[in-house]
């Protein structure tokens, strides 16, 4: 999509005119001025000028006496005396007689020079600038169009996003087909007497591509659209938000059939908490965004697109039917859509053609499109750093570790105890999820350490979708989470800090399952715990008494404990694999699961 925008040309010039008439006024005009005016000396500084020949050129008048001194450069007056030898001095000092010499300006040129001429130029310029703000802003300058929407307008081009440039989100864009769709024939929904929805509500976690769909729908229906972020509604001055909305409202209606995209509109949605002192304005602006919206006719072309990650946080006025009819999830996407998504952004660089695009969506389980999109480029980059005109395979592989654990350090340097204690450490972690049935086969192993502080790391992928996971699964997880400690505890007797995320992950899950998923048998299906902000990350509260707490914390250390004596049974059942992985692991750094696996069975 491209933006109308209007041609933007430097202020440079206009900033260079202002120093030029500031130089001039500073040093030469004014200070010329000033020295050409005309002093006031006494008769006697006249006759020793005279008698010392300083003096230029000499005017008698009929009640003063003008005259310069030797160079010129100054106009003296003094009061005529009664002085018969005058003419005979000035005679001797070698002055010249005449009336060339000019008077001290006039108080009127005075004041046009001195004030006039600079603040007519200052204005001049003032303007200049102004008009020229105005312009960069498109002709909506805050200072003098208060209150106006400032909503980008994008049109279709021939490089615009389409739907075929969105992979991954099948169902979000069959829902907004559907839209599309009305906007190019719009006769056949009104002779069945349907009506499409008012408003959609786009949801779902940060880089999964709501903005980039609201634009794809824009490109395949080929109408204006016009997009604007909650939070460039929210002023500083009372009112203008409210205003900025009605202007938005306006223009749609102008331009329709179009399409209006309100990103982040929880900024300007959020609940209406009634408390005093709270943001006026914002509930002002929420307000007119209501009556806007109800105002709209029947099927007047105009379609409301909004994004929000944090849903439970908007208002109920505003997602009611009426106002936002329809909300679409834009989720992170499964393997296959993985997949596609790292198909459609491997076709903007050179790659491999033997490149195994499922390996790689498997690998990056989790990944939203725009981490996706990311991995996709640090490849690209590697191949340009490693001298290769396309990337590889080995490329998108260390590109998703590049993303979960950052770059290689190359100036850290473990010593020979701590390499071999995270070697057994990682090999801990491998070995007890090998010889669980229910873990994910182990995909690569290394102990070279990570910029965000790992000092090695067990990668394990999973074979294929999977939504649900039972209870002995979970605790397999927690088992493996715990083979790292329980290796250092089995082999070196005691323990290091390296386990602090495995701590931190396996108290994570322990925990869920007594508060949320319901797998503790005292507690039953008893909700303890609650969970907001879903797409950001899922802050967890508890929703009990301090005794209930209690036992829940008692449980969770029950629970850890439990699977951490497991992980250690396995590894000291499996002492001699344990050892022989460790030391090979020791001595290449990295391992594949292949490697390991062969090494394990054999």
């Amino acid at each position: 999509m491209n933006e109308i925008k209007k041609p933007r040309k430097s202020l440079a010039f206009y900033y260079m005119i202002a120093i030029i008439v500031i130089f001039l006024l500073n040093f030469l005009a004014i200070p010329y001025m000033e020295q050409r005016k005309v002093k006031q000396v006494d008769y006697s500084t006249f006759m020793t000028m005279t008698e010392e020949k300083q003096i230029g050129r000499v005017e008698v008048q009929d009640n003063q006496i003008l005259f310069t001194n030797k160079e010129e450069t100054q106009i003296f007056k003094t009061g005529k005396m009664d002085d018969p030898d005058l003419a005979e001095r000035l005679y001797k000092s070698e002055a010249q007689f005449g009336s060339e010499i000019v008077e001290e300006p006039s108080i009127l040129m005075s004041i046009l020079m001195s004030w006039i001429l600079p603040l007519v130029i200052f204005i001049f310029i003032g303007q200049m600038l102004t008009k020229k703000l105005m312009n960069k802003a498109g002709g909506n300058s805050m200072m003098f169009n208060m209150g106006k929407s400032n909503a980008k307008v994008y049109v279709k081009s021939s490089e615009g996003i389409r739907f075929a440039d969105v992979a991954g989100e099948d169902e979000a864009k069959e829902n907004l087909a559907e839209i599309v769709d009305y906007l190019h024939t719009p006769g056949k929904y009104k002779e069945i007497g349907a009506s499409m929805p008012k408003g959609i509500l786009l949801v779902g976690p940060p880089g999964t591509g709501k903005t980039m769909l609201a634009k794809a729908v824009a490109g395949e229906a080929n109408v204006p659209f016009f997009s604007m972020s909650g939070s460039e509604f929210v002023e500083m001055f009372v009112g203008m938000g409210a205003s900025k909305v009605r202007d938005l409202f306006k223009q749609a209606k102008e331009k329709a059939p179009c399409i209006v995209f309100i990103d982040e509109i929880d900024a300007i949605g959020k609940k209406r908490d009634g408390q005093i002192g709270g943001n006026d304005e914002r509930e002002q602006t929420l307000n007119q965004l209501l009556t806007e919206m109800d105002g709209f006719e029947g099927n007047t072309g105009v379609i409301i697109l909004a994004a929000t990650n944090r849903p439970e946080s908007l208002d109920p006025a505003l997602t009611r039917p009426g106002r936002f009819d329809r909300r679409v999830p834009v989720e992170l996407p499964d393997l296959k859509g993985r997949e596609e998504i790292l198909k459609v952004h491997a076709k903007k660089i050179k790659i491999a053609d033997n490149v195994d695009f499922n390996k790689i969506a498997r690998m990056a389980s989790g990944a939203s499109g725009a981490e996706l999109a990311n991995i996709v480029n640090e490849a690209a980059l590697r191949a340009v750093r490693d001298g290769r005109r396309y990337a590889t395979q080995a490329d998108m592989e260390e590109s998703i570790e590049v993303v979960i654990a950052g770059y290689q350090k190359k100036n850290a340097i473990l010593t020979a105890k701590e390499k071999l204690v995270v070697s057994y450490h990682e090999i801990g972690h491998a070995l007890v999820a090998a010889k669980q049935t229910n873990s994910a086969p182990v995909q690569k192993i290394t102990i070279i350490p990570r910029t965000s502080g790992a000092l090695g790391y067990t990668m394990q992928v999973e074979e294929g979708n999977h939504y649900l996971m039972s209870k002995e699964e979970i605790e397999n997880k927690i088992a493996t989470y715990t083979g790292g400690r329980a290796a250092e505890e089995v082999i070196f007797g005691s323990v290091t800090t390296g386990a602090a995320n495995d701590i931190e992950q396996a108290t994570k899950l322990a925990r869920a399952m007594i508060t949320r998923y319901g797998m503790s048998k005292d507690f039953d299906m008893v909700a303890l715990e609650t969970i907001n902000n879903q797409y950001l990350g899922g802050d967890a509260s508890l929703a009990c008494s301090a005794e209930t707490q209690t036992e829940i914390d008692r449980q969770v250390v029950e629970l850890v404990k439990k699977q951490h004596e497991k992980a250690m049974q396995i590894l000291l059942e499996n002492r001699g694999k344990l050892d022989e992985l460790a030391q090979f692991l020791y001595e290449r750094e990295t391992i594949t699961g292949e490697e390991f696996m062969n090494i394990l069975n054999n």
